[in-house]
């Protein structure tokens, strides 16, 4: 109370914080008359002006109201638009590195070309990054008009860009792209061999559009590159058969957490099938050797249960592809992980593809951190603050509007069930558009889009159905939106980027009506006549009360209702939302049906009666708020795990940087060989031990096995001052005599390039390999808990040790290749071509719940994996030791390269 009645004084903090910034605002407008005055040869002077100042040593902040002045006049002269006083709030908090909410319609895409083009001046680059290649295209173009008057470059990522395109657009000032481009461009330089095969620069500034989309929603999801494993169709076909004949009393199912797993019931039915089958090894399900057949058991559990065709997947010309949650939108090219996809493609009859094996990973918390500075730009972001500021150290600043909200949101309409309440809403809207009043309604699935969409054909009403099926026309659909009478259902709102104006959207209209017509003076003629009507209709929809948004059901989470419901009432103009409820709805059904309320409406509420009040919404909103706690966790949860995978996924691609950064790579090669012989000296001559518990026959192979020697060790042990230091240092010596007799035979150019190569090869073979295990050891990890572990501190002491055990394979593995392999001079040989590294599978899966959450189409392939990832043999594990990775050279009171934060001389540099 008390905190309500100081804010009605002074003010919120975030009040506070942007008047503070109408003092900046007031000096850019102070700017103006100058800039105006300006012909466009002296404004387009500017930018080297700018940059001359800033070489000089003036910093961004000094030349922000001048070069924001600048942006301003570039956009009324290029555009025809003016930037509002709030929007260049909105400007100054992205260059802060902070979150812009700013309602739809406030002209967010206008806004980023603030921040883009001041902080593009130092040159190292701006990234702009949206949810789909649409949005990422269309910015782009429309944008580019701005910076190129500005004298900038400006490049776009999309898809199935070539090679040389990409980094060309990289180098530009500003790039557009998709979260997913920028994330799987960084993994996939990241497996390169050459510097100069990398497309990406060093990171620098990024605005992220649709930020709460982005960074929340598609945040529970890791991106991942995978190439192919061996085809595994029969397996897939026969457990599911097998499945085919569980029943509901054989398995138990969570619909919060999407999990299902058998009953001991079931479990005793499933191991007969198997075994009838020939799939069973012994007679116990769970014994190791069955490893392989419960997880594909588990999985077809999952695609026959927990995956409902037409809301989680559709099948279309043979293939299984995913939708979107939260988008709608099909993501052809997309599959879920783990073998689901093939178990969904095996229930559904069609072609089995075969699994793929991780490649490279990350999130897009670890991805977007790596950023100095990160900004973004949303109309939802405040009711996820705190998350923002946990994770990325990110503000959210909410902008006034430029006009007032007119828009009405009235209290949910709550129903008995889904049919009374489909058929209260299609008489509703019925009512609507008889009037002139446009609807635009929000699903929140596609079965749930066509089951209105009959009972509004039932009605004679006329609509658009905007779902994944149709996405190749939701701009123009959307676009269309706001005319008078149009009813239009959308599976879901999130990130679709097009503008709803009332009256229908004149550009589009023109692009649809007069899209072959000649430029002249007839197609003037046509557009005149298209901007009156457009202005006609956009004052009878006004009077007819604006766009009416409903929505059909709750979200999990209140931003994607924000979202819908910020359709409406754009610019001031007028409006209408309202969301209708039922206790059959998802939300209710699986977080609310215990409690009082749910009981209560279920005993005294009549078919086809509805109730409403704040206490209803209330109520509904508390629901809300306990699904975004759990998705946070989640998403927090997916972090935590990260992280640990972060540090050493640092520690390998800097040591990839410096291996191709390197002239000579012959140092590095030296040390792992001591290295080498040291670990296998030190495992068979244990410090502090006696020569005659020394295992002389072990180290012996184990020369011979790894270096190709084959020193006299019974005669050195006859010695009585032998000590293993001794020995060490003669199996060194004679490895350094071999290994300089085979470089003399080569030229110095071409064993440069094989060492890099090895070494490389190496690096990413066991990296790999590397992954696997860790999302192996995330899968069953858990488990743990049973123990009274912390799963999380588990993961971190198993990661940290197989992770040791690597980095001594590496250096095992690139001795032995060096030692055994043989190299014959060749008179004219020339240094092959480092290859191009092909297109890999790209998935972006969330870990947890198998979903592909992503929210554009990548258009990666499934390509060959590149013949400079050999598969190969391990060698054998040596026993844990003192590591160091490959080529690093460290000082005794630097941080430890392993990740641990220590410092070296009290890690892995102790003696």
């Amino acid at each position: 109370m008390l905190g309500g009645l100081a804010k009605s004084f002074f003010g919120s903090s975030n009040d506070r914080y942007v008047k503070s910034m109408m003092k900046i605002v007031d000096q850019i407008n102070a700017f103006e008359p100058e800039i105006e005055a300006l012909n466009d040869d002296e404004l387009q002077a500017k930018t080297p002006y700018f940059r001359d100042r800033v070489a000089n040593g003036e910093t961004l902040d000094d030349i922000l109201p001048e070069a924001f002045a600048v942006v301003r006049e570039a956009a009324k002269r290029t555009l025809g638009q003016r930037h509002y006083d709030v929007q260049m709030v909105g400007g100054i908090v992205l260059h802060r590195g902070e979150i812009s909410e700013m309602r739809t319609g406030e002209g967010k895409t206008l806004v980023a070309t603030l921040a883009c083009y001041l902080n593009a001046i130092e040159g190292k680059g701006v990234h702009v990054v949206t949810v789909n290649d649409y949005l990422a295209r269309r910015d782009g173009e429309w944008m580019s008009q701005v910076y190129n008057f500005l004298g900038m470059k400006v490049g776009t990522i999309v898809p199935n860009l070539p090679e040389p395109e990409r980094r060309e657009a990289y180098a530009a000032d500003i790039t557009y792209g998709t979260n997913n481009e920028f994330g799987f461009d960084y993994l996939r330089d990241n497996m390169k061999h050459d510097r100069s095969q990398m497309v990406q620069r060093p990171f620098n500034f990024a605005i992220v559009d649709e930020v709460d989309s982005i960074l929340i929603d598609e945040a529970r999801t890791p991106l991942i590159i995978s190439g192919p494993t061996d085809d595994k169709s029969d397996l897939y076909i026969s457990v599911n058969e097998i499945v085919q004949h569980l029943t509901e009393e054989d398995y138990e199912k969570d619909e919060k957490t999407r999990n299902i797993s058998l009953t001991e019931e079931g479990t005793e039915k499933a191991e007969r099938l198997l075994e009838e089958a020939g799939l069973l090894e012994g007679n116990n399900l769970y014994d190791y050797e069955n490893t392989q057949v419960v997880h594909h058991l588990n999985q077809a559990l999952m695609a026959n249960v927990m995956r409902k065709r037409d809301t989680d997947y559709i099948v279309k010309d043979g293939k299984v592809i995913i939708i979107d949650e939260f988008t709608g939108r099909m993501m052809d090219g997309r599959r879920w992980s783990n073998g689901l996809h093939q178990a969904v493609e095996a229930k559904e009859g069609v072609q089995i593809e075969p699994e793929n094996q991780t490649m490279a990973s990350i999130t897009f918390q670890n991805y977007f951190r790596m950023y100095p500075k990160l900004s973004g730009m949303t109309g939802t972001a405040e009711t996820e603050a705190a998350e923002f500021f946990e994770i990325y150290k990110m503000n959210v600043v909410t902008i006034p509007t430029n006009k007032p909200v007119q828009r009405i949101d009235e209290n949910d309409e709550f129903y008995k069930n889904t049919i009374d309440k489909f058929k209260a809403i299609a008489k509703t809207i019925k009512e609507h558009a008889e009037k002139g009043q446009p609807v635009l309604v929000g699903t929140v699935s596609i079965e749930k889009s066509e089951l209105l969409s009959d009972f509004l054909e039932k009605e004679g009403v006329k609509h658009s159905v905007l779902n994944a099926r149709f996405h190749e026309q939701e701009a123009h659909i959307v676009a269309q939106a706001g005319s008078p009478g149009a009813v239009t259902i959308a599976t879901n709102m999130a990130g679709r980027g097009t503008d709803i104006q009332l009256g229908g959207n004149i550009d589009f209209r023109i692009e649809d009506e007069l899209g072959d017509m000649e430029d002249g003076s007839e197609k003037d003629k046509a557009i005149a006549k298209i901007e009156e009507e457009v202005r006609a209709l956009r004052e009878e929809v006004r009077a007819a009360g604006g766009l009416f948004v409903l929505g059909t059901e709750r979200h999990e989470s209140r931003r994607i209702d924000n979202q819908l419901r910020g359709r409406s009432g754009r610019q001031g103009d007028p409006g209408l939302s309202r969301f209708y409820l039922c206790l059959e709805d998802d939300l209710l059904r699986i977080f609310g049906t215990e409690t009082m309320f749910a009981k209560m409406m279920n005993k005294n509420l009549e078919d086809g009666e509805a109730i409403g009040g704040k206490w209803l919404s209330k109520a509904i909103e508390t629901a809300q708020k306990k699904v975004e706690a759990r998705n946070y966790e989640a998403r927090k949860q997916v972090v935590e795990y990260d992280d640990v995978m972060n540090d050493q996924r640092k520690v390998i691609y800097e040591q990839r940087a410096e291996i191709m950064d390197a002239e000579t790579v012959g140092d590095v090669v030296e040390d792992m060989r001591h290295e080498t012989v040291n670990a296998m000296v030190a495992d068979a001559c244990p410090p502090g031990s006696y020569p005659e518990q020394w295992d002389i026959p072990m180290l012996k192979t184990r020369v011979e096995e790894v270096l190709g020697l084959e020193p006299d060790l019974d005669s050195w042990m006859t010695e009585e001052t032998l000590e293993p230091e001794i020995i060490e240092t003669r199996i060194s010596e004679m490895a350094d005599d071999e290994f300089n007799r085979k470089v003399k035979e080569i030229e110095p150019d071409i064993w440069k390039q094989i060492e890099k190569s090895i070494l490389l090869e190496s690096l990413d073979h066991h990296w790999k390999e590397h992954l696997a295990t860790l999302d192996a050891l995330r899968q069953v990890v858990f488990l743990r808990a049973y123990a009274q572990k912390k799963p999380l501190d588990e993961y971190k002491q198993e990661a940290f040790g197989l992770f040791e055990r690597m980095l001594e394979v590496i250096r095992e593995g690139v001795t032995k290749t060096i030692a055994v392999s043989q190299f014959h001079r060749q008179e004219e040989i020339e240094i092959p071509e480092l290859p191009e590294l092909p297109d890999f599978l790209t998935t972006h899966i969330d870990p947890l719940t198998g979903e592909d959450n992503s929210a554009d189409i990548d258009g990666g392939t499934l390509g060959t994996v590149s013949t400079t990832l050999p598969p190969r043999q391990s060698p054998p594990l040596a026993n844990p030791g003192v590591d160091l990775p490959p080529g690093q050279k460290v000082s005794r009171n630097a941080p430890c390269p392993c990740g641990s934060g220590r410092k070296y001389k009290h890690c892995h540099g102790k003696n």
